[in-house]
């Protein structure tokens, strides 16, 4: 984000950073060039935003999670196809470079209150680093100050869990009271409510971590930890002058945050922003539009039927829902569905003119085909073009941070429920159940997601995460927390075929799109139609696409791959080559 400093940067942190020079000793002048001026803490601190461990402006993070069935089985969750010897992610060069300015932002030359507002950033950007060791390996050491390469340090074991999360709370309490802005309109630094966001879910992550995983023996202080989820997201709601965003009505207000060239400043908080001239791009269009280059990632049956319909009740509650067709199922429903996948009026633009686009099967292999981060214009299609800007933090997330860690703590009341998941319904267009928390636990959530919670607030509040939060990167670590990994297993299935041979038409517009055989490809062929081929063998391979029933039923997609989400799953191994240099570190249960 700040390519304009990293060249001058560099010089500085290589005088700043050397123990020593072969040419001459550490000059006390580099030094304070950086840390005895403003400006000078300034370009370190925007170095900090390159950090490979940051989320950049990816959309596909959610690749890897329970409701989206992709091209192949995630090596991960296949039984015997993930081992210490392809595992990564123990790197701790950023961690240096964050430690070395802290240990170093000390010249009184420079205004105390201006020397915390930049420590408060590097403790920020340690304690995210932090965070995501600790969700992918669990315990990890602790190195507070820039080590050399010959500190003993280097070769310890591992620190406990509770040493290092209250390490790094203390770090993002320190970075939320000393982080000096409050406003930044590129929406593209971090401010002192970006830091309050992130406590929020941090504190979320490891409240909830603590009491599902029970092993852990800390049960007794997941408290602590929601208390503070809870109140750093009131900080900003109560605070912060943030809101949803509802322009243009809720008919595309949802879909306008993650299309927009220019983050919509009154709901995100923090945005990975695309920049033509520096040609800054993400590739969303090319990895979600793609045959080749994507995941071909699509979105479950199970999971599209957890979208309300619009007067609030359960689309599950209609007994033919099983067997409804997919252009009957995304009608009268929570209006983020057509904002999320292509169907009924949707629209793609070529050469400037509008093209119905229902789905294509050559891209999904279910029948629900995202939309949400892709732009519409097929020019972006060709590879990474896309100029819309990345969300990373907003305000719909803070509120649902909020109604989870109340509902955690037994405090969720009906004014929570009016100012979170009442608020986010009604932006997505339901009109009913939005003044009271609901009083009965959803049957088809507890059977398909949560059989172990009886709580008819806190499985709607998960409800809306999952949809509201859909493919911005955080249904996985959703997922370790509450310890429903096994999700993972769950059948990758698509929308409801009631027969073979016979095209069907997805978005009701008189043109017949897909059908599917078994056998040879029926003859003559309808012009415009997809043919799709669901026998049980393809030559002498293994088909993967399937009807559940045979000839009719749900689609399934790569039933022949099992899924298996085992205990040791929670936690990635610490990779061999790590393992080998430093023994004292000791392997992930399991994965030895």
């Amino acid at each position: 984000m700040k390519n304009q400093y990293i060249w001058i940067l560099l010089g500085c942190i290589t005088l700043a950073a050397c123990k020593k020079l072969d040419q001459q000793p550490e000059s006390s002048a580099s030094k304070q060039a950086v840390f005895g001026t403003e400006n000078g803490l300034k370009l370190y601190t925007n170095s900090f935003y390159n950090m490979d461990f940051l989320p950049k402006n990816s959309t596909s993070q959610d690749a890897m999670s329970d409701y989206l069935a992709v091209k192949s089985v995630p090596d991960f969750v296949r039984e015997g196809g993930f081992a210490a010897n392809n595992s990564s992610g123990w790197t701790w060069r950023d961690l240096r470079n964050i430690n070395y300015f802290i240990e170093n932002c000390k010249d009184p030359a420079v205004p105390a209150a201006v020397r915390n507002n930049y420590l408060g950033l590097a403790r920020y950007f340690r304690a995210y680093f932090y965070m995501e060791k600790v969700k992918r390996f669990g315990d990890v050491p602790w190195i507070g100050k820039p080590l050399d390469i010959d500190d003993p340090a280097l070769n310890a074991g591992r620190d406990k869990r509770e040493l290092v999360m209250d390490s790094v709370l203390a770090d993002i309490n320190f970075a939320c009271a000393n982080i000096s802005s409050t406003n930044d309109a590129s929406r593209t630094t971090i401010t002192k409510w970006v830091a309050y966001a992130y406590k929020s879910r941090l504190c979320l992550f490891e409240g909830t971590f603590r009491k599902y995983h029970t092993d852990l023996n800390l049960s007794g202080t997941a408290n602590k930890w929601l208390d503070d989820a809870a109140s750093a997201a009131n900080e900003i709601i109560t605070k912060g002058g943030y809101s949803l965003n509802t322009a243009g009505g809720a008919g595309i207000s949802y879909r306008q945050i993650f299309t927009s060239n220019t983050p919509l400043a009154n709901e995100v908080l923090q945005s990975a922003v695309a920049d033509l001239n520096l040609g800054v791009l993400n590739e969303a269009n090319w990895w979600w539009t793609s045959g080749t280059y994507g995941a071909k990632a699509s979105f479950t049956r199970t999971f599209i039927n957890t979208y309300l319909k619009l007067d609030g009740t359960p689309f599950t509650n209609d007994p033919a829902y099983r067997t409804m067709l997919f252009k009957d199922e995304v009608k009268n429903r929570d209006l983020r569905l057509k904002q999320t996948i292509r169907s009924g009026d949707y629209k793609r633009i070529s050469s400037g003119q509008q093209i119905p686009a229902p789905p294509v099967f050559s891209y999904t292999f279910t029948g629900y085909q995202p939309i949400k981060w892709t732009l519409d214009d097929t020019y972006y299609d060709a590879g990474a073009l896309n100029t819309n800007a990345v969300s990373l933090f907003r305000y719909a997330e803070v509120l649902l941070n909020y109604a989870e860690a109340k509902a955690e703590l037994g405090t969720f009341n009906d004014a929570d429920w009016v100012l979170t998941i009442g608020a986010i319904r009604a932006r997505a267009g339901i009109t009913g159940g939005l003044t009271a928390k609901p009083t009965v636990a959803d049957p088809y959530l507890v059977a398909n997601y949560f059989p172990g919670i009886s709580d008819a607030s806190l499985l709607e509040i998960r409800r809306e995460r999952g949809i509201e939060l859909s493919l911005e990167g955080l249904r996985f670590s959703d997922l370790l927390r509450w310890k429903r990994g096994t999700l993972m297993e769950q059948e990758w299935n698509g929308f409801y075929v009631p027969s073979l041979i016979t095209p069907m038409d997805l978005n009701e517009d008189g043109i017949l799109d897909v059908a599917f055989y078994q056998g040879t490809r029926p003859t003559p062929a309808v012009a415009g139609v997809t043919y799709v081929d669901v026998s049980a063998t393809s030559g002498t391979a293994v088909n993967s696409q399937l009807l559940k029933n045979g000839s009719s039923g749900e689609l399934t997609w790569m039933k022949e791959i099992p899924r298996k989400w085992n205990e040791r799953n929670y936690y990635y191994p610490i990779p061999l080559a790590d393992l080998q240099r430093n023994p004292n570190l000791k392997q992930n249960k399991g994965w030895e």
